[in-house]
């Protein structure tokens, strides 16, 4: 019988980083009481990005970081009106995604071996941001 299931999470963050979010979204989907099906994940805000991507050798995040400064450097934009990272933030949001779908099967996400979610910061001060799960399967 095909069903469906919502929930928000919410991250705390503390600058520009990844905060792997795989194991609470893990838990939503023993939660939902589906078996088998999709889920999608949207963050709710410009300045935020969601990511699959390694989480076994911090290196990674850290030259990923490191691109996204180099290709959205802070200057002298005309939309600053939150400070000199906002106008940056938005445009990584922009070339990263706000929303990601993942199968899962037997009530377990579906993911490679060194493989998790994450949130990634694109603001220094602290925010909380907001993550819709949406679920539907059988």
């Amino acid at each position: 019988m095909l069903g469906q299931y919502a929930h928000e999470i919410s991250v705390s963050t503390q600058g520009r980083k990844f905060y792997e979010v795989t194991n609470e979204v893990d838990s939503h989907v023993s939660k939902s009481g589906i078996q088998t099906g999709l889920i999608t994940l949207h963050v709710k805000h410009t300045s935020a990005s969601l990511l699959i991507q390694e989480n076994a050798d911090p290196s990674v995040q850290l030259d990923i970081k490191n691109f996204l400064e180099e290709i959205a450097p802070e200057k002298n934009y005309i939309h600053s009106s939150e400070g000199a990272d906002d106008m940056p933030a938005h445009l990584k949001s922009l070339l990263t995604q706000t929303h990601i779908s993942l199968s899962f099967k037997d009530k377990k996400l579906i993911l490679g071996t060194w493989q998790g979610i994450f949130l990634l910061e694109h603001r220094v001060s602290d925010k909380v941001r907001h993550v819709q799960l949406h679920f539907i399967g059988d």
